[in-house]
């Protein structure tokens, strides 16, 4: 199945939520499923965090692989202080710990974006008995360097496709490109059974799906039992991220 969602639809549902970890009060947006869940439910799950300046979310881990982009603003990830900046790619594997995550003087914004809905409570490791949820996993914990976008002209007016690895060490079905189309082009994406499934995540311009012109921050969920998808920039063209989740037993 093909999902779609609008980012601009998605951001005016924007809503005060309060984190379980810390308690401090900051702003979520669900794109697709619920917002947390404990358990197996159909479809794609997508939210939105946009932290306070200054907060800190603690190190924790998920039961679900995911993508985490991070959008807007600034901050820091892990015990040595990463710098995060608009836009950081990060890929996390089922039960792989990460953070703390401390947002700038500005906030920051990121998308948690999972293939499918599981049990993506946080399990926070100062909690007691964290170590009993622990399940086999790679516990991969990537980042990517900045992806930085191009002006609106040069994107608009782009004359090839391009594509650009984000982890080209990854040895296994897991990647995540960016593509970057001129105004109208039409890129052939990933063969979507060959993995897990992907998204397709605006990062500059518009894409273009079943007569929709979805917007920065929009997405597309194409599942793995797709036979294809195409990529198809707006009028002024698209610069996209392509996130192809490894095949995982659920």
């Amino acid at each position: 199945m093909i999902y779609t969602r609008s980012g601009a639809d998605a951001l005016a549902k924007r809503d005060v939520v309060i984190s379980p970890g810390t308690g401090n009060m900051h702003w979520g947006t669900t794109f697709f499923g619920p917002r947390s869940s404990s358990k197996a439910q159909s479809g794609p799950q997508a939210t939105m965090s946009d932290l306070q300046a200054g907060e800190t979310i603690v190190p924790h881990f998920h039961g679900v692989t995911m993508f985490q982009l991070f959008i807007a603003g600034s901050g820091t990830i892990g015990a040595r202080g990463q710098v995060l900046e608009p836009l950081t790619v990060q890929f996390k594997d089922h039960h792989t710990a990460y953070g703390p995550i401390v947002a700038g003087p500005g906030g920051l914004s990121f998308v948690a974006l999972r293939m499918y809905t599981g049990n993506s409570e946080p399990t926070y490791l100062h909690s007691e008995g964290y170590r009993d949820k622990l399940q086999p996993s790679k516990r991969r914990n990537l980042t990517s360097p900045q992806v930085r976008f191009s002006i609106e002209p040069v994107m608009q007016n782009r004359k090839e496709a391009a594509w650009e690895s984000l982890f080209p060490d990854v040895d296994d079905d897991m990647a995540a490109h960016v593509v970057r189309l001129g105004a109208g082009m039409v890129a052939k994406g990933p063969d979507p059974s060959a993995a897990g499934g992907y998204y397709v995540f605006v990062g500059n311009g518009s894409l273009l799906h079943g007569g929709e012109e979805l917007p920065l921050w929009s997405m597309v969920v194409v599942e793995n039992n797709e036979r294809e998808f195409e990529i198809r920039a707006g009028s002024k063209g698209v610069e996209a991220l392509v996130l192809q989740y490894p095949r995982e037993e659920r």
